[in-house]
Order: structure tokens, then sequence, then C-alpha cells
């Protein structure tokens, strides 16, 4: 019964480290996907100001407007291809380098 509740231990364990090795890159997400509009529209990377009260609405809520897309942008920015997780990833990433 012990041998059995470690080996089941180990397994969700590794479990765990092959889902953080899947995790999506925001960076990478954002560079290949989101850069050619967010680098000559609004809200520009970086741009603190611009950012400030988009950040004040919460991760969830921005990355809700992505999947479904907002104004100008598109659903999945015009990636159908991305999924939320790869959303979320450049939502926490843009999040970041406007605060």
């Amino acid at each position: 019964m012990k041998v059995t509740m470690v080996m089941a231990a180990g397994i969700v364990a590794l479990a765990g480290i092959a889902q953080t090795a899947v995790a999506a890159d925001g960076k990478e997400v954002y560079t290949k996907n989101c850069n050619a509009c967010h680098a000559a529209m609004n809200p520009k990377l970086g741009d603190k100001k611009a950012w400030a009260p988009l950040i004040k609405q919460g991760e969830g809520t921005l990355v809700a407007a992505v999947m479904k897309g907002k104004g100008a942008m598109p659903p999945k920015g015009g990636k159908p291809a991305l999924s939320e997780a790869d959303i979320k990833a450049a939502v926490e990433y843009m999040m970041a380098q406007g605060k």
C-alpha cells in the first residue's frame, strides 16, 4: 500500500513537471502573434500609461477580451490556432511590460 501511494505521488509529481514544461511562453506567443499590431496600434507593449487602466480590469477580463475580440482586434487576435493558455501567457507578458 505504501509503495503504491509513493508511486502514485511520483506519477502526479511527474505530471506536474510535464505540464510546466509545456506551458506557453508569453513572450514567444506575443512576438509571433501580437507584436505586429501592438507595435503599431494601442495599447503598445510597454506603454505604462495606456496599460494602466487595462491592468486594473484584471487578467481574466483581458484574456476574455482577446478570446472574443474587442474593437479592431478580432477574436484571438486573428490567430484561431492559439489556445486560451497561449492567450493567457501573452496577456501576462504584456501586462508585466506595462507595469
